[in-house]
């Protein structure tokens, strides 16, 4: 892939799960970009080979492995697959989520509360569980998990969503104390409102982007390139001494 000659992630292996559009591609893509080969995940196939047909056009190595990441069995084959193409498995985000049903706690469904949890918590764990111990074989490794800004504040009619993102900055702090002294760094991010097919495949209007939009103190919504600048600094050796943390990525959301 065209880049700068001193790219940060030459002769890594990373793994991106919901990699097939919004943060989850723009992440895979400048993985590829700093070097590093990579396997992008999800359910949706289609968009899934265009990201790798995209970071091939570019002259970078990928491939596109199909899978759930709320069923651990697919966490490991991602795993599995990784290792049995490149060889090992150095950097993995851990990104898939869904926004899921918008109700107050008293009307929201079992079911829809099940789901969220399922995707966007219970996920998060099983692709760590397999992601550790194949670091591990490596000598070490880094994770980044994709919490939100809700993974600090409430939010109406989102309590799935928040309780999961809440779990998933407390999962990333473990992660950070257990595995520090191994070599392994766990961190998570947390963007604000960006630009993204959960966003805008929503069936949002234009009226109430622009009420989110006008939540931000930097008065607009965020890009998914700009979660991936942090994505990468978080996965290089040069946040070597960060880990256990969380970064907010929010236009100064969370300042007031």
């Amino acid at each position: 892939m065209a880049a700068s000659s001193q790219r940060q992630l030459t002769g890594k292996v990373a793994l991106v799960t919901g990699g097939s559009s919004g943060i989850g591609k723009s992440s895979a893509i400048l993985y590829a970009r700093e070097g590093a080969r990579v396997v992008v995940s999800d359910i949706h196939e289609e968009p899934g080979m265009q990201v790798v047909q995209e970071i091939e056009g570019q002259g970078g190595e990928a491939i596109f492995v199909l899978g759930d990441v709320s069923k651990p069995e697919d966490c490991e084959r991602m795993v599995q697959q990784a290792v049995e193409k490149f060889g090992r498995l150095d950097i993995a985000f851990n990104n898939a989520g869904i926004g899921g049903e918008a109700n107050p706690i008293g009307e929201m469904s079992i079911e829809g509360w099940n789901k969220v949890i399922s995707v966007n918590l219970n996920s998060v764990f099983y692709c760590m569980h397999f992601q550790i111990r194949q670091m591990l074989q490596n000598g070490g490794g880094a994770i980044v998990n994709n919490s939100s800004i809700l993974g600090q504040v409430g939010f109406a009619n989102s309590a799935a969503y928040v309780a999961a993102k809440h779990g998933v900055v407390g999962l990333t702090k473990n992660g950070g104390i257990e595995y520090a002294a191994q070599g392994i760094r766990v961190n998570a991010i947390g963007p604000a409102f960006i630009k993204t097919p959960l966003l805008t495949d929503a069936g949002m209007t234009e009226e109430v982007l622009q009420f989110l939009a006008g939540k931000h103190p930097i008065g607009r919504l965020g890009e998914p390139e700009e979660v991936a600048e942090l994505v990468i600094w978080l996965s290089s050796d040069k946040a070597s001494f960060v880990t256990g943390a969380y970064y907010a990525v929010d236009g100064a959301y969370l300042t007031q």
